[in-house]
């Protein structure tokens, strides 16, 4: 089966570094790749067959491969896990199988960590040794994980967490079920082990001279990702429940055509690395009517880390993300920070945010490199958002000086990241810090950024450094009236269009930074005697035409 799917993208989609495109592009419709969905074959293979036990005491690890691998044999079909909760560790896909979870049907991954042995992995988009995954493939075609049921990682046995993060009663059930406290006795750990990796901070990264037995005195800080599939072709995702994963919860990763759909993603709030959907460098994707609730980025877009990233070269492309609803999760829909590879080509639509920490994301860091463009995302409702609704920060992890000073400037090189070229249109937000935040780089400034026909009721409403390009055409900002509309920093080619907003507000805008210049206030009006308008540290008012 294939679906094809219209996409909206700029007219030119390869812009140069050095290059201003101009903030007329237009848009007009194309067909992208249809993205193709694996068919199986009828035939069904139920696991109580091969000697799986519904009695969530018995391991089926062995009665589940042996089914998968039968019907792989067979030329492919249904795998079957009917009603009732079955007890198991890992399982490995494999080509032309769908895994099929009936209505009442759990799969619980043992907390038992003998049952997963150490082995070469991916960590943030590098090599690391893990714990094998609770659900694996890799290099296959034609697979699915389908059905009502309900995936379960059992995460807690795997994860630290902090007093803070929990209630009385929590606390003091966790503290009964094991495990071992920090120095201070605030925060729990599953083990010894564990605690000592952690507070050595001791690295899971693989390296020419060490082997995977080298990290056996680490191995149960080494947590899974619940579902990984690396290097797969035709993958479908749909409508199962996935749970407490120990790390990230799917993580396709260098795969193609991935259908992801009708899922139900919940970890607990404080699930670090508690990620929802991570694409990996894949190609043709399709995110869709799924619900997440979890502990770090709910839906997001990387292509590897640094050098090894921009080595391995595979961009996450071509993809389409709609109809979702997000509710907790450090961002609703998130583009890096490793994204070394680029993303590009990714249209997101009709999508809730609620009470997420922030709505759109895009993170990146010096040292990166990768190319970001080509984003557009429309219909996104927010609700309640802890920080900022859309949010643009290439000092991802970097500490600021205590003045508040920048670092010293670097040359532009292969390692720094570049984040052009995209369109947000009618974005609705009630409640949150910022509306629209932006913190680009001295020497690669976030480029060429669309908002318009949206709405913000949001404490502050813009602040931009380090951007160019920006325009922000037909938006109403209501605000908490405590600070200026709009702050710009070190701006360059920035227009202001038919902005409409509260009249309680202290002013129209700051502008700092004497390299600022080409800055459009335009069909928007200034009620201040002094034009709500205040130039700092260099910025002059020569950089502003106002009309």
């Amino acid at each position: 089966m294939k679906t094809k799917i219209l996409f909206l993208i700029f007219a030119a989609a390869v812009f140069h570094s050095s290059a201003q495109p101009s903030l007329q592009s237009k848009f007009s419709w194309h067909k992208l790749p249809m993205v193709t969905k694996p068919v199986f074959k009828k035939d069904t293979l139920n696991i109580k067959t091969y000697g799986a036990v519904n009695d969530g005491i018995s391991l089926n690890t062995e009665a589940i491969n042996k089914a998968i691998a039968a019907c792989n044999q067979k030329g492919g079909g249904v795998v079957l896990v009917p009603s009732g909760l079955w007890l198991t560790g890992p399982i490995y896909l494999q080509s032309n199988v769908n895994l099929h979870l009936a209505v009442g049907a759990t799969l619980s991954f043992t907390t038992d960590k003998s049952n997963y042995v150490l082995v070469e992995g991916d960590y943030e988009g590098k090599s690391a040794a893990r714990n094998e995954s609770p659900i694996n493939g890799k290099n296959l075609e034609n697979i699915a994980i389908t059905g009502k049921g309900i995936i379960d990682g059992n995460g807690d046995a795997w994860r630290a967490v902090g007093q803070s993060q929990l209630t009385a009663a929590q606390w003091k059930d966790k503290l009964a079920s094991g495990g071992v406290l920090s120095d201070n006795q605030k925060t729990w750990f599953p083990s010894e082990q564990f605690k000592d990796a952690h507070q050595n901070n001791k690295s899971m990264l693989l390296q020419p001279n060490k082997t995977l037995a080298d990290f056996a005195d680490m191995k149960d800080f080494l947590r899974p990702n619940l579902v990984v599939l690396k290097n797969c072709k035709k993958v479908l995702l749909e409508e199962v429940t996935f749970q407490n994963s120990p790390a990230w919860c799917l993580h396709p990763l260098m795969c193609e055509d991935v259908t992801i759909s009708g899922v139900k993603i919940k970890n607990p709030h404080y699930a670090q690395n508690g990620d929802g959907i991570d694409l990996e460098s894949c190609k043709r994707f399709i995110v869709q009517n799924s619900i997440l609730d979890v502990g770090d980025d709910a839906i997001c877009i990387k292509s590897g880390k640094d050098e090894e990233g921009r080595k391995r070269g595979m961009p996450s492309e071509r993809g389409i993300i709609r109809d979702n609803i997000v509710y907790s999760g450090h961002g609703g829909v998130v583009i890096g920070s490793e994204m070394s590879g680029g993303a590009r080509d990714i249209f997101i639509e009709n999508c809730t945010f609620i009470g997420t920490d922030k709505g759109l994301r895009f993170k990146s860091t010096r040292g990166r490199g990768g190319v970001v463009e080509n984003i557009f995302a429309r219909n996104i409702a927010m609700k309640d958002i802890v920080q900022e609704a859309i949010f643009f920060d290439m000092f991802y992890f970097v500490k600021f000086a205590t003045d508040g000073k920048r670092d010293e400037t670097p040359k532009v090189n292969e390692g720094t990241p570049i984040f052009r070229n995209m369109v947000f249109e009618n974005v609705v937000c009630n409640g949150a810090k910022t509306a629209f935040f932006v913190r680009g780089l001295t020497e690669m400034k976030v480029q060429n950024i669309v908002l318009r026909s949206s709405t913000f009721n949001t404490d502050n409403a813009v602040s931009l450094t380090d951007a160019s390009g920006i325009k922000i055409d037909e938006v109403k900002f209501l605000t908490n009236h405590k600070q200026p509309l709009f702050t710009i920093v070190n701006g360059k080619d920035i227009t202001l269009n038919k902005v409409s907003y509260d009249k309680k507000a202290p002013s129209l805008l700051v502008l700092e930074g004497e390299s600022s210049s080409g800055i459009k206030v335009l069909n928007t009006p200034l009620v201040w005697e002094d034009k709500g308008l205040t130039f700092k540290n260099g910025a002059t008012p020569k950089a502003i035409t106002y009309n």
